[in-house]
């Protein structure tokens, strides 16, 4: 069967694990799920982005539960998504014939259905005729719980303690164990269709006949197109645009804005290693970049929907570890996320430990301040003035930002080695200040103009004193020490510094010396600059185009066409990115990720403009 995973020889002596690279993504703004080339489901939380796994085997091939579906002879695999959607689609070429899988969830709005996650995969044979075979094995609560399987009307119904889902399709199933399999032939223009679905007290059981499977695979086609319609980019990497904007709205939780940072949990930063973190959660920062690049794109609605849902959160008590915001949420608004490790299971290619839940959400992180004001200020500007109670919490957050700005904290990239001056901290404590005078002074909003402006030139000086190396000839990571951080690369795209001030001109160079590989950034030296964990990671994307972005500000506009032409050769075949680059080109960390999609988004925004 061509779902089964091929054996090859990796650090950690695991088999069995196809590179993480080798995935799609489909969702219904609730929860998604990973489909592998070979047309195996290997990760899927119901109900939604942060439950327990239903399907896991990218964290555990034994343990974890997957759903495989593909021909029972060899076949070459390709994969694409259906133009303008995120309907993905799985082709296999055989000997005798051409198949493909159809996976999508449908996108509802009706209450009484939208809890139902109904997970479709229509088989079909296109040409000659082929044999295929499905397996479905869930393993509940992370592979935790065990299961029920009872047989009614030719469907299935898995029941676990906290969860149940029913399987129904056009193929005949057979129960094999707690497990379910289906053999059937396909003829030319035939075609097969399996639908899982969430069941409740409030839901029954619905079959998805071959018409049903029709009807919701036009109307699924049809949502993704009308919202992308609404795109105004019509720049050259129009393709890959698009899709990181699809991909970015898969990644939100439509209920309440939310947008999380990535859509699976522990996937390594290095094989074998232990970054591995949770990031199903609601990111201040990686939220409000969100917002940017979709603004820029001409999406409104989903700007307008974090912006319910940071007012909902924004806390009026500013005597907590970090004032009035925490650096995430859960994507329900919750603000306990307790870390926890799951032993039991391996880890993507060996690499443990499996972690759910997040303790940095503890920590001190004052960038983000800037990040969300930055997003406040552009959503004021570029899509509709906010309201007077907006005005009145983003005067709360300023007035935090400038009692407590000179302090040091964990930084950007969430270090576990103590807190520290970070430059970046600062930089974006300047910029949540300076935004907010900008609206202030736009629409007359009443604003602590002087104390406000008091602390933003503080807060220049500083940087300008302290935040630079003579030594170097370079802004650096934090004060009083000699490291390079990449994060500093946001300087002149938040207007803190002219693109061609010979100081950053001379920084730009000495990051492109000592953090650039063929393109590819480093966020900073481990080595150098300790941060609490063992081993090195990968080129971080987001700094990538970063550095991008820089350059064709600076002007350096060849430099900068080639550096993203190099990027997009790193995508995925279907043009999704990971977190982080590895040596051998593999993609590594948590996928796909927000940051490194809307900072492609930002980075061919400004070239493309910046060509003409």
């Amino acid at each position: 069967m061509t779902a089964a995973r091929p054996d090859f020889h990796d650090p950690a002596g695991t088999t069995g694990y196809l590179p993480i690279a080798d995935h799609g993504l489909i969702g219904d703004l609730r929860t998604v799920a990973l489909v592998d080339t070979g047309g195996t489901i290997d990760w899927y939380c119901c109900p939604r982005f942060d439950a327990p796994s239903v399907f896991g085997s990218i964290l555990d091939t034994t343990r974890g539960g997957s759903f495989e579906l593909g021909t029972d002879v060899p076949a070459r695999t390709r994969q694409f998504y259906f133009p303008d959607t995120n309907v993905l689609i799985t082709r296999f070429s055989a000997t005798d014939g051409v198949g493909e899988i159809q996976d999508f969830m449908p996108v509802v709005d009706d209450p009484g259905e939208c809890d139902r996650h109904r997970l479709i995969r229509r088989v079909r044979c296109v040409r000659g005729s082929l044999p295929f075979r499905a397996r479905v094995a869930p393993r509940f609560d992370y592979g935790r719980q065990s299961h029920a399987l009872s047989m009614r009307d030719g469907r299935a119904i898995f029941e676990s303690p906290s969860l149940r889902l029913t399987l129904s399709s056009t193929a005949t199933l057979e129960a094999d164990g707690q497990d379910i399999r289906s053999e059937f032939k396909l003829n030319e223009g035939e075609c097969a269709v399996f639908a899982l679905d969430r069941l409740s007290d409030d839901l029954a059981p619905r079959p998805c006949p071959i018409e049903e499977a029709e009807k919701q695979f036009t109307a699924t086609v049809a949502f993704w197109r009308r919202w992308l319609s609404a795109s105004r980019y019509r720049g050259r990497w129009r393709e890959m645009v698009h899709r990181s904007a699809l991909t970015l709205k898969l990644l939100t939780y439509a209920p309440t804005g939310g947008i999380v940072a990535a859509a699976t949990t522990s996937l390594p930063e290095r094989i074998g290693g232990e970054r591995n973190w949770d990031y199903r959660y609601v990111w201040i920062r990686d939220s409000a970049f969100c917002v940017y690049a979709l603004l820029r794109l001409g999406f409104g609605e989903e700007a307008e929907a974090f912006m319910n849902f940071l007012s909902k959160h924004v806390s009026h008590d500013c005597g907590g570890p970090s004032g009035p915001l925490q650096i995430m949420y859960g994507i329900d608004g919750r603000t306990d996320l307790p870390e926890v490790e799951l032993a039991h299971l391996e880890g993507y290619r060996g690499s443990a430990p499996v972690r759910v839940g997040n303790a940095a959400v503890d920590q001190l992180q004052l960038d983000i301040y800037g990040a969300l004001l930055d997003s406040v200020y552009l959503y004021d500007k570029w899509h509709r003035p906010i309201s007077s109670d907006l005005w009145e919490e983003v005067h709360l957050l300023v007035d935090w930002v400038c009692d407590n700005w000179d302090r040091p904290d964990e930084g950007v990239w969430e270090t576990r080695g103590g807190r520290k001056d970070f430059v970046y901290s600062r930089l974006m404590c300047w910029v949540a200040i300076e935004r907010a005078m900008r609206m202030a002074a736009h629409r007359g909003l009443p604003a602590a103009t002087q104390r406000w402006q008091l602390a933003r030139d503080a807060i220049y000086r500083q940087i300008m004193r302290r935040g630079w190396s003579e030594q170097l000839r370079a802004f650096i990571q934090h004060f009083d020490d000699d490291v390079l951080d990449a994060s500093v690369l946001m300087m002149p795209l938040t207007k803190f510094i002219s693109p061609a001030d010979p100081k950053w001109l001379s920084t730009l160079d000495t990051l492109g010396a000592n953090l650039v590989s063929d393109s590819l950034v480093y966020r900073y030296d481990p080595s150098v600059s300790p941060d609490g964990l063992h081993g090195q990671d990968g080129t971080f994307s987001i700094c990538s185009f970063w550095y991008v972005e820089s350059l064709t500000r600076a002007g350096r506009l060849d430099e900068a066409r080639l550096a993203f032409e190099k990027m997009l050769t790193y995508a995925n075949h279907l043009g999704l990115y990971a977190e982080e680059i590895g040596q051998t080109g593999e993609q590594l960390g948590n996928f796909p990720q927000a940051f490194t999609h809307l900072s492609l988004i930002s980075a061919a925004f400004n070239l493309d403009q910046a060509l003409g």
